[in-house]
């Protein structure tokens, strides 16, 4: 072989390489500070405590606070592990106070009121297509209101051209783990006067349990149902109030009653547990759900996502962490 065949055969090898590379990073672009590995299992974790988590390595990420919480900080220990057809992930954070109420009416003998409070959450953002500098500037590019976003009330919640697409996982202490999932959103394009935050194909989400001029709860536990965790009653289990004498001073009804997701927004199941001031929750799903508002999880390649977390708050009042990387053990 000739001089000049030599060097363009190792060019070539160099290019390819190099192409294989791009095609194996999925759409991991920037250089994340934290990489979280998702370690193989043979069987799945049945819940918080089982033994597979021993194989994942634990990655302590730092969270920023942000508009109430600004100049705060947090952390939440994150392990992960896949099956040959489900990823699990372990999340673990100190939190002081048990947030779950997210305004329940309480009765003082003569009216109904809500009660001060709202809930505890986390919330994971993985890219289902390229979101434009995600990679380097994570949750501050789609929820805290986008460049180019139509006006600053509504230019929360989604990202700035079509093109570009986000699956959102949203764990509620109050609206969705009593009824043992997290919400399964996405988020697209901000519209005119209108957020990018979509929800996925099917029902979910809570219902507002109140009557036709908001003054009291329309709905209680039905009989021969029992409320859910944390005494949260869900939709499925309530019935509509006919007698308003029943209640004595002290009673109290939940505001934000969750439904039970049904198609793909049924996606992402949820385990948790509040003890000694700390939350562990599970969170886990199909690596590939086969639905198009969904990351489709390939263990040969890597991911960008970022978290959020909030603490008894609503709206933009989180802790926010950094872009991390995502990568598959084999």
């Amino acid at each position: 072989m000739s001089k000049q065949k030599k060097i363009g055969f190792v060019l070539f090898l160099v290019l390819a390489f190099g192409v294989l590379l791009v095609l194996n990073s999925h759409e991991v672009t920037g250089a994340a500070k934290q990489t979280v590995t998702v370690a193989k299992v043979k069987k799945a974790p049945a819940g918080l405590d089982d033994p597979a988590w021993q194989k994942a390595k634990a990655v302590n990420v730092p969270f920023e606070g942000k508009e109430k919480f600004a100049g705060k900080k947090a952390s939440v220990t994150t392990k992960a592990v896949y099956t040959e057809q489900e990823i699990y992930f372990l999340f673990a954070w100190e939190d002081a106070t048990k947030s779950v109420t997210k305004g329940a009416w309480k009765y003082d003998g003569q009216k109904w009121g809500h009660q001060p409070g709202n809930e505890d959450r986390i919330s994971l953002l993985f890219e289902i297509n390229r979101i434009n500098n995600f990679a380097t500037k994570g949750c501050a590019v789609t929820c805290h209101v986008p460049e180019g976003a139509p006006n600053a009330k509504d230019g929360k919640f989604g990202t700035t051209s079509a093109a570009e697409k986000g699956d959102l996982w949203h764990w509620k202490a109050a609206r969705s783990d009593p009824a043992g999932f997290a919400d399964d959103t996405w988020l697209t394009k901000i519209g005119e006067n209108k957020g990018g935050r979509k929800s996925d194909a099917g029902k979910g989400g809570d219902k507002k349990n109140m009557t036709a001029d908001k003054s009291m709860p329309m709905y209680a536990l039905a009989p021969g149902k029992k409320l859910a965790k944390n005494d949260i009653l869900l939709v499925s289990h309530a019935v509509e109030i006919t007698d308003y004498s029943v209640f004595k001073s002290g009673d109290s009804i939940t505001f934000r009653m969750p439904n039970t997701p049904e198609d793909s927004r049924a996606d992402i199941k949820a385990v948790s547990r509040y003890a000694d001031g700390s939350w562990t929750v599970m969170l886990y799903r199909k690596l590939d759900t086969g639905n198009d508002d969904d990351v489709a999880f390939n263990p040969r390649k890597k991911y960008n996502f970022a978290m959020a977390l909030f603490d008894d708050s609503g709206d933009e009042d989180s802790y926010d962490s950094e872009v991390l990387t995502m990568q598959f053990s084999r």
